[in-house]
């Protein structure tokens, strides 16, 4: 029963292994490269987000900066604004088009000079680019239903792998140590099985976490377990006052902000797709224990006044687990130890295809070299000569 149910395991964890392995390769690669993005985007882009601050030198209104980007580009439509709490940052302005438009342009501004210092479109850079080719291959809705298949796959991969690796008497010291100096196939096969093992909570963890976003029903299931009931659609209320909307009233939104909640953190506007509703200020706090906490409070667009807030200690379980999803699934739950952990995890899992094809095909090319030789054996005992028992026994004689 035992060999039986190894066998089973072991031709699932060759076949399933294959089909996804390709995806499993691009998305693993692409996770690695993203687990550091926050680091590295300022790196890449230095005109985009970096600024020198003089000694003494004062922010302009915020208003004024954003009269000075809407007046370079009149043809487009403020959608976001984002504000770092380093000083050496500019301010990142995302602008649209028309509503229709899914590329933004992201347009930095020089906080204390009022210049504007860098534009980009956003799906042409770097790390949209590789989030993209992450999440959906770079091939829409038709990629995101392939990593979907892909995630769920290698979850079964794993678990059979698992089952193939679990040691018994003979074999246990050589299944936690990989042997440096061994032949290249016992090297290859301890990269795969023993080092697979170590990551494998990592990586399972990391998959399973991003089914979330493959599946609705995964999103769905969150919220059922910790609130037991789906999640609420969440939408920015209406605007309390009448008349225009006016554009003089970010920076009295910054500071009531920044008073209700006077923790380090990154403040992010989103502009309401529609006038008659409120605009949306989130800020990050960057003090908490964990990464991705966030309180979300709603201004007036038309006077800046606070019409509600929705605070993070305040929210349901089901949101505070579906928050905290996005940091265990990057790594960035605990700062650099879990991110150093993910980009391990990450590197291991884009090996474990390419060892395990190794693997395959070296057993492969034995059992064609023993195919061969029982075939070279068969045929010289054919084609020997048949020899009568009673001759034989008259040359003894």
């Amino acid at each position: 029963m035992k060999k039986t149910l190894k066998t089973i395991a072991s031709q699932l964890h060759l076949w399933l292994g294959v089909t996804s392995g390709l995806v499993v390769f691009i998305v693993a690669i692409t996770g690695a490269i993203l687990v550091f993005e926050e680091e590295l985007e300022p790196l890449l882009y230095p005109s985009l987000y970096k600024v020198r601050q003089e000694e003494g030198e004062k922010r302009l209104s915020l208003d004024q900066l954003i009269h000075t980007v809407k007046a370079r580009y009149p043809d487009h439509q403020l959608t976001r604004i984002f504000i770092e709490p380093d000083g050496h940052r500019t301010i990142i302005t995302n602008l649209k088009r028309n509503k229709k438009d899914k590329h933004p342009l992201a347009v930095a501004i020089n906080p204390y000079t009022g210049i504007i210092t860098a534009e980009r479109e956003e799906q042409s850079a770097f790390f949209p680019v590789v989030l993209q080719l992450h999440r959906y291959l770079c091939m829409g809705e038709t990629g995101k239903v392939i990593t979907g298949i892909s995630c769920v796959t290698f979850l079964l991969v794993m678990l059979t792998g698992l089952l193939l690796w679990w040691p018994n008497r003979k074999n246990r010291k050589h299944r936690f140590r990989i042997k440096w100096r061994a032949s290249f196939k016992r090297l290859n096969w301890d990269l795969h099985a023993v080092a697979g093992f170590y990551v494998l909570p990592f990586i399972f963890v990391i998959a399973l976490t991003g089914l979330v976003w493959s599946y609705k029903w995964v999103n769905n299931l969150i919220y059922l377990t910790f609130d037991g009931m789906p999640p609420q659609k969440r939408e920015a209320p209406i605007n309390l006052s009448s008349g225009l909307p006016a554009d003089s009233h970010f920076e009295r939104i910054f500071s009531e902000t920044n008073l209700l909640l006077p923790h380090e953190g990154k403040v992010t506007f989103t502009m309401p797709e529609s006038d008659s509703l409120a605009i949306t200020v989130s800020k990050s706090d960057d003090e908490a224990m964990i990464s991705n906490v966030v309180s979300f409070l709603y201004f007036d667009k038309n006077n800046g006044s606070l019409i509600s807030e929705r605070l993070y200690e305040n929210e349901t379980k089901g949101f505070k687990a579906r928050r905290v999803v996005f940091p265990i699934h990057t790594g960035s739950l605990l700062g650099w130890p879990t991110k150093l952990l993910a980009l391990l995890a990450a590197l291991v899992a884009a090996t474990l295809p390419a060892t395990g094809l190794l693997i395959w095909w070296g057993k492969r090319k034995k059992r064609k070299r023993n195919a061969e030789k029982l075939s070279v054996t068969g045929a010289r005992n054919t084609t020997r000569p048949h020899v009568r028992p009673e001759m034989s026994l008259k040359k003894t004689v």
